[in-house]
């Protein structure tokens, strides 16, 4: 599974953003589709997560309330609505893919940096 995400910049604290994660190859094999981000120094957190078979979500505790996640089925294309971004959500964003226990593939990360 190759993973294309897009979609980040550099936006204004109280502003928006919407990231976008295109899969290709094995994507029947997707279990779960997420974004997490990471910045120096410290771990990859989840920002959000959804199952492919039943859409259950998962959302990271700071971006509850302001981030989205949502899944084009069709296009199996995974999406990431952020408002209200503030300086704190300055970090590079990845999409996953959840095949089983011990594969999950990773995109290469876009760069979403907030002002204040």
């Amino acid at each position: 599974v190759q993973l294309q995400a897009s979609g980040g910049g550099l936006v204004q604290a109280g502003g928006s953003l919407r990231l976008t994660c295109a899969p290709s190859g094995k994507i029947s094999t997707i279990k779960v589709m997420g974004w997490h981000r990471q910045v120096p120094g410290r771990e990859r957190e989840l920002v959000a997560s959804i199952s492919v078979s039943d859409g259950e979500i998962t959302y990271g505790e700071s971006v509850k309330g302001r981030f989205t996640v949502s899944r084009d089925s069709a296009q199996n294309t995974l999406f990431l609505q952020m408002n209200d971004l503030q300086p704190e959500d300055t970090a590079v964003y990845y999409c996953s893919s959840f095949v089983r226990l011990g594969t999950t593939y990773w995109g290469r990360g876009t760069q979403v940096t907030v002002s204040s």
